[in-house]
């Protein structure tokens, strides 16, 4: 039971020194979340007190559930979900508007029911990034009832979608936050604030909460991302460049999508066409490297050929295609060992293609072996038919395959150079 509710758990040793630190973290962070609250909910097109009926019931919600003290104190409305609310909400109803209102609360709720995937992500990177620090563990499946619960309960409460904040996990974490019980102690301030401070809120000038929003949105624009990932990654940087362009001139959710497919994309490009190696034996050593990055030893009558990707449908046409050229420009070889250390997996597709390629070597006087197979992929590759067809050998390294094929390689590279 204890385990099931994080919260009961911190009570059962709950004590002053951790209260103290509890109570300095919920007022640093209430002191930042007031404004966070009132101009995120205008940004989302909601009268600003909706922002604050958002930053109650989430906090105790989460607190009961969620197993992380920074991120207990730091539910509430955010930017990016600010925007997106937005985004959404435009196309269905008027700003301002009864019906909009409404359409908000139904977001909301659908967000705790099918929990919002920029939330959860954004919820448990905060709550990794914390536990880091404390060299301590997180558990996913509560952090995500964690985004749930809040918010239904923000929906409950006519809030609108919420999830962990950064820099309001960043001043709890400077504030001492001892355990989730800190969220209940913010929402406590929260409520007080709604019920002393409102005749006040109200005439908070406009301008004051604008200055938040662009302070906010600022804070999302990252430029030197897009240039470090351009330098590390020319097709990456263009995905992530097509997201902000389709951001800024479609709106949100089309970049959104339109960045999540250019991902995809890209993934199928990159894995159709896998990174191999033709591998030789360094000297004086029992590693295998690229033939051209090292110098290496080769054997004349094995052709050592290690794949860097996993095995399935889009790439094994390429596999194919790769051995019948490297095949047709050694007239020597008689055996072919993949080196399997890079693949994780082989579908059955990529299977039948082994056979096929099986078969076509052995018909030119070249037989297939394999190397270096991982244990699951072991196991699948058993309980196939391939195996009980296959001729060749299964070797435990790619050592042990030269040690066995061509022992007079092996020697030469015994050798150093």
């Amino acid at each position: 039971m204890f385990s099931r509710w994080p919260l009961l758990n911190t009570l059962r040793s709950y004590d002053r020194d951790q209260a103290g630190r509890d109570l300095l973290a919920a007022c640093l962070v209430c002191l930042l979340l007031v404004p966070q609250a009132l101009a995120y909910a205008q940004l989302a097109g909601l009268p600003a007190v909706v922002g604050l009926y958002a930053s109650i019931l989430p906090l105790v919600a989460y607190a009961l559930i969620g197993a992380s003290p920074g991120v207990a104190l730091s539910f509430g409305p955010v930017a990016v979900l600010s925007l997106m609310t937005a985004a959404a909400l435009a196309p269905v109803a008027v700003v301002g508007s009864a019906a909009y209102l409404v359409a908000a609360t139904t977001l909301t709720l659908l967000v705790g029911v099918l929990i919002a995937l920029v939330g959860f992500v954004e919820s448990v990177s905060i709550a990794q990034s914390l536990a880091m620090r404390k060299r301590q563990s997180i558990k996913p499946d509560l952090e995500l009832l964690g985004q749930g619960a809040a918010n239904i309960a923000a929906a409950c409460s006519g809030g609108m979608p919420v999830a962990a904040s950064f820099s309001r996990s960043a001043l709890a974490v400077q504030g001492s936050v001892a355990t989730p019980l800190a969220g209940v102690l913010a929402a406590c301030l929260m409520l007080a604030a709604v019920l002393m401070l409102a005749p006040l809120l109200q005439h908070l000038p406009q301008a004051v909460l604008a200055a938040s929003i662009i302070v906010a949105v600022m804070g999302l624009i990252d430029l030197s991302s897009l240039r470090r990932t351009w330098r590390y990654s020319r097709e990456e940087g263009a995905a992530q460049l097509a997201t902000v362009l389709g951001v800024l001139l479609y709106g949100v959710e089309a970049g959104i999508l339109l960045g999540v497919g250019l991902s995809l994309l890209l993934f199928l490009w990159r894995t159709s066409r896998p990174h191999m190696a033709v591998v030789g034996q360094v000297p004086g050593s029992e590693h295998f490297r690229n033939v051209e990055r090292y110098q290496v030893v080769e054997s004349p009558s094995v052709l050592s050929l290690r794949v860097d990707e996993s095995l399935y449908f889009p790439n094994v046409r390429y596999l194919e295609e790769r051995i019948a050229a490297l095949i047709a420009q050694r007239p020597g070889v008689r055996h072919l060992v993949l080196m399997c250390s890079g693949v994780n997996q082989i579908d059955a597709s990529a299977v039948d293609t082994l056979e096929a390629i099986s078969e076509r070597l052995h018909s030119a006087g070249v037989q297939l072996h394999l190397a270096e197979v991982k244990g699951p992929v072991m196991d699948r590759l058993r309980r196939s038919e391939f195996i009980q067809r296959f001729a060749g050998q299964v070797f435990i390294s790619q050592y042990q395959a030269l040690q066995a094929l061509d022992p007079a390689s092996v020697a030469r590279a015994a050798r150093p150079l």
